[in-house]
């Protein structure tokens, strides 16, 4: 899953990507508003944090061009303007959430995996066929037998079942799961493409992930 954040205090935004990361989640960083604007607008975003106090164009401008733009991307504001008015306004600018400075990381977790739910309408159990995934406690099954998998294997087959049946190309893999862009090597995919098929294979689920050649890679179900 690939976040935005919008924060031009430096502390508080390597602090919030240290912490989602370790939660492996793939995150990118702009420190003004029109740079966030920009990201927003150029790069597909499971979910977006913005600061509303940021320099060339504020959060709220910024969440509205996104909502104006049509995009549905769950936007969350993370601000010290804590009063109701301002809360309000945010919601009412498009926001989904807002979050108050000082804050605790469990709670913003916690509303970030619940604005991932409402996006994707399901419960936390995703599946392909024979294999089930469990995103919030990081399992995964097949034929109800757990299939032991390294955090980033997890990540690459979470993001491929959630795309179940759709082509999920190389950049989007690249950058969504190992969070750096297209231009860089792609060859680790393919390793661990690797490493996920002998896994599931052993497990009973066959062959479900298949190569596009020249694209990328996709889970059928049959």
């Amino acid at each position: 899953m690939r976040l935005l954040i919008i924060e031009d205090e430096t502390g508080i935004a390597g602090f919030l990507k240290d912490g989602l990361e370790e939660e492996y989640f793939a995150v990118d960083i702009a420190y003004d508003g029109k740079k966030g604007l920009d990201l927003a607008m150029t790069n597909d975003y499971d979910l977006i944090i913005i600061d509303w106090m940021i320099p060339a164009l504020s959060g709220i401008e910024v969440c509205r061009q996104i909502r104006k733009s049509g995009s549905l991307v769950p936007i969350m504001f993370l601000t010290a303007k804590d009063t109701l008015e301002d809360v309000l306004f945010g919601l009412d600018a498009g926001a989904n959430d807002y979050i108050k400075k000082p804050f605790a990381f469990e709670e913003l977790l916690a509303r970030i995996r619940v604005q991932l739910r409402n996006k994707n309408q399901s419960d936390d159990s995703l599946s392909a066929g024979p294999l089930n995934i469990n995103p919030a406690t990081h399992q995964a099954f097949c034929n109800s037998s757990e299939i032991t998998l390294t955090p980033k294997e997890f990540a690459l087959l979470e993001y491929l079942v959630r795309n179940n049946n759709k082509v999920c190309t190389r950049s989007r893999i690249i950058e969504h799961v190992w969070d750096i862009h297209f231009d860089s090597d792609t060859s680790v995919i393919d390793v661990y493409i690797t490493f996920l098929r002998k896994k599931l294979e052993n497990a009973g689920c066959g062959n479900i992930i298949q190569t596009i050649r020249g694209v990328g890679y996709i889970i059928r179900e049959s």
